[in-house]
């Protein structure tokens, strides 16, 4: 039943989004904000196996989608950037709104740093839909979105490590965080070409190509296989496959080039499967907002999501975009950099690990994970388009260009 509801109305809001010409994500989360609150037909837990499960499968199979948009050459040009955002980017985050949620709620420097971390990162899977509908220049779209799964790694590893502070009592090294870090994200990078090529030769090697029948299969494989790969052995599942994406996306580079027959049927699946999985997700996360909870912190969870947008990222933006000097970034793709970086669905899977585990602040941390992504969502991503165009931004071919 309530499949069938939250695929309903998805399909109504897309009808809507469409008409009003906003990303479907925003639709998605409103339908959700009155199923679940508003007339109490849907009542799934966040903290839910159910919950979980779509939130992983989604992210997943989204992120593996956005990684086959992604060209290397393009992504070649703004790698330091990229890499920036990922780390100095999530640093200042933490650090800005960290600082605020200590003076505003009077938490513990421990407490507020965590609540910076939840929403340090920012969501592949709200950012890439947004990105389908709205006509961006290549590079920046590459950028934002590379960044939305990079920057995975250091939020959660910085969550983790402070959860690990707050519930067992360990003390926080920045050497042991760093080599985290980068544990972390290297595995990720190495877990993700490693399971992508693999598919890939089998399905299509001109010799060794045995599953050329089944591409559309492996593809989904190699999505949630690098994945669930990545978590088993405690590196970054996103990242991985984000990477398995990139590497099929770009199988030509790779010299296992896939039949274009083949791509167009893959791409049809793709599309498809990833609407279905953002309906899913979106209207789900609207069902769970928790209006008295957002009632009782009201202005101090808005001064640090204030402060998260128009503090936090632009410090950030900047921090990380000026010193790339082969990127040569213009101060309106700087000022789209600054207004794009969506919360969703990361930030609500580990704020809702944090409220199980019965944390002191969870509270105050939930109500900032709410407001953000109800802000980010239907604020920012709703006005990403007006902003493109406000910026002279759009992307004026008729065709994305051919995959590799």
């Amino acid at each position: 039943m309530m499949l069938l509801l939250v695929l309903g109305a998805g399909m109504v809001s897309g009808k809507i989004a469409a008409w009003l010409r906003l990303p479907d994500v925003v639709l998605f989360i409103a339908a959700g904000m009155l199923l679940g609150t508003g007339m109490h037909w849907i009542s799934e837990d966040s903290g839910s196996i159910a919950n979980q499960l779509i939130l992983a499968v989604g992210s997943a199979l989204i992120l593996f989608d956005g990684g086959r948009g992604i060209r290397l050459q393009g992504l070649k040009r703004v790698v330091l950037t990229v890499s920036l955002l990922s780390t100095v980017g999530v640093l200042v985050t933490v650090a800005v709104t960290g600082a605020l949620a200590h003076e505003v709620f009077g938490l513990d420097w421990t407490t507020s740093l965590l609540i910076g971390s939840v929403i340090s990162s920012t969501d592949p899977a709200t950012i890439i839909p947004v990105f389908r509908q709205v006509r961006v220049k290549e590079r920046l779209r590459e950028t934002v979105e590379s960044e939305s799964a990079f920057n995975d790694a250091t939020g959660s590893i910085l969550t983790l490590a402070l959860l690990a502070v707050l519930t067992g009592g360990k003390k926080l090294h920045f050497g042991a965080l760093s080599l985290d870090f980068a544990t972390t994200a290297a595995g990720g990078l190495a877990v993700g070409l490693v399971f992508a090529l693999v598919t890939l030769w089998l399905t299509s090697h001109a010799r060794w190509g045995v599953l050329g029948d089944y591409s559309t299969v492996a593809m989904i494989a190699a999505a949630l296989g690098a994945y669930l790969l990545g978590e088993m052995i405690h590196v970054s599942g996103l990242m991985a496959t984000f990477t398995a994406g990139i590497v099929w996306g770009n199988s030509t580079s790779f010299g296992l080039p896939i039949d274009e027959e083949k791509r167009r049927e893959m791409s049809h699946v793709a599309d498809n499967a990833t609407v279905i999985l953002r309906m899913l997700i979106f209207v789900l996360l609207g069902s769970q907002v928790n209006f008295s909870l957002l009632g009782s912190y009201f202005w101090p969870s808005a001064a640090v999501v204030l402060a998260l947008v128009f503090a936090a990222r632009p410090l950030s933006v900047f921090a990380s975009a000026l010193p790339d000097k082969k990127a040569r970034w213009s101060g309106r793709e700087l000022l789209f950099m600054c207004w794009v970086r969506e919360t969703g669905v990361i930030p609500a899977a580990l704020s809702g690990m944090i409220a199980a585990q019965g944390v002191a602040g969870a509270n105050q941390l939930s109500s900032v994970v709410f407001m953000a992504i109800v802000f980010t969502i239907v604020v920012q991503a709703g006005t990403t388009a007006w902003w493109v165009r406000r910026l002279g931004l759009e992307e004026r071919s008729e065709n994305e260009g051919a995959r590799n």
